[in-house]
């Protein structure tokens, strides 16, 4: 599988000011894979220190800070070769080893010569704790579920991604192109972008397999939940993942602690609930009143929608089944839009600096999906999941806010268009919103 962040590895490894690096990435995401293939690529060797598999290792950073010392005790243990810029060291599930995530301080201080790659599942969780950490002396990055262009790459269509990637103009895409994307879409929307579902997928088009593994992956996840947190928190945790499809149904999506449980308040879920989100298992999207910069000086923190990591792992866990990929566009309208809200969400994220949000109004109802901000632009962005793009909440939003917006953004399966100021992006091309974004802006 090619994965983007390949590049970004190598960027690092090329840097002048490159740091101990740390990985972060939800269970099953690729991590490891990643960062073994990145090293078989670009170094002499590897040597790999998994903390979870061997806890003895963890011993030889509670007793000294020295570098050498440490690496000279791994070494004789592991019987692994460690060469300052010809090998790649990584240290795998450090997400309870707070010894070693400090040590990073004094590999990026004593010996920057030594190249230094850290992953682990729930890092985010471990780094939220108020333990010692070496703040300013590591550097960091995020895998996120492989996108569509990967998925694509992945199943042999080499020619679809080269495609997307060399359109300049907003001509309409030929059928030749539009109808297969259009199908490999849906499929994504069923295998979701985690590597083994589509692995499944590509190597054998194995349907059961895909849903037995999106399942496993699940069933990992939730038995995270009882093994991390307190005792407390285990049941509430477990009951907001599994009301994301409902939160998501609602026709006004916003989330409301009464979808989990009838009668909850917020501050007995919100700890909870915070977790999901430091684990990156949720994102969490907060309500803008208005298109200013900087974005989060008009968020309204009592109001907010939560998403799921990945599609096909949303799918799975609100019990769809892939069949319904066989029916006409069925798949993209399922559950009012939400996977398609999803699918567009998790593209934003890994295109946009600024975490997006989204703009409604009560009286009378009108939505925006998403705000993005691109440089010192606010974007409002609305989806649509078949060809009906009838929808007044763009309009309304521009008329609230003339002088705001440069240009509006519809996602559909509708055609590529540039229409004055609307843009209509179809869904399968939603790898390239920001350049088609860049290329409207210019054209207008």
């Amino acid at each position: 599988m090619e994965r983007s962040i390949l590049k970004k590895l190598l960027e690092w490894k090329n840097s002048t000011y490159r740091k101990p690096l740390i990985l972060k990435g939800v269970r099953q995401v690729g991590k490891t894979w990643i960062l073994k293939e990145f090293g078989k690529r670009y170094y002499e060797n590897v040597a790999y220190f998994n903390f979870d598999e061997n806890e003895e290792y963890r011993q030889f950073f509670e007793t000294t800070k020295n570098v050498d010392r440490i690496l000279q005790n791994l070494t004789l243990a592991s019987g692994q070769k460690i060469e300052p810029e010809k090998t790649l060291i990584i240290f795998d599930e450090i997400q309870d080893c707070p010894n070693v995530i400090n040590s990073m301080k004094y590999f990026c201080e004593n010996a920057p010569q030594y190249q230094v790659a850290c992953a682990g599942s729930l890092l985010g969780i471990a780094l939220a704790k108020p333990s010692s950490f070496p703040v300013g002396k590591v550097n960091f990055m995020q895998i996120d579920p492989m996108t569509f262009s990967e998925f694509l790459l992945a199943n042999g269509d080499e020619n679809l991604v080269r495609y997307l990637e060399s359109v300049d103009d907003f001509e309409p895409i030929p059928d030749a192109f539009f109808n297969p994307l259009c199908e490999k879409l849906k499929t994504y929307y069923v295998t979701g972008g985690m590597p083994e579902p589509v692995l499944m997928w590509t190597e054998a088009r194995d349907v059961s397999a895909v849903q037995e593994t999106l399942g496993d992956i699940i069933g990992a996840y939730e038995r995270d939940f009882a093994r991390r947190p307190g005792v407390g928190e285990f049941p509430r945790i477990s009951m907001i993942w599994k009301s994301v499809p409902s939160q998501l149904a609602r026709e006004n999506k916003k989330f409301l602690y009464k979808v989990v449980k009838e009668g909850a308040r917020a501050r007995e879920y919100e700890d909870a609930l915070q977790w999901l989100v430091d684990a990156r298992l949720v994102h969490k999207i907060y309500r803008s009143s208005a298109p200013g910069l900087p974005v989060a000086a008009y968020d309204d923190l009592s109001a907010f929608k939560i998403y799921l990591v990945d599609i096909g792992l949303l799918r799975r866990l609100a019990r769809l089944a892939p069949a319904a990929f066989a029916e006409g566009n069925r798949l993209f309208a399922e559950f009012k839009g939400a996977l398609t809200e999803n699918f567009v969400l998790q593209t934003l994220l890994s295109q946009c600096e600024v975490t997006p949000r989204y703009w409604s109004q009560n009286n009378p109802p009108y939505e925006v999906d998403f705000l993005v901000q691109r440089e010192n632009d606010i974007i409002p962005i609305e989806v649509k999941s078949e060809t009906n793009v009838a929808g007044k909440s763009l309009k309304k939003f521009k008329e609230l806010f003339p002088d705001k917006v440069k240009l509006r953004v519809r996602f559909s399966l509708q055609n590529l268009k540039l229409d004055d100021d609307v843009l209509n992006i179809p869904l399968f091309m939603a790898d390239q919103t920001d350049r088609l974004i860049g290329l409207a802006l210019e054209r207008r």
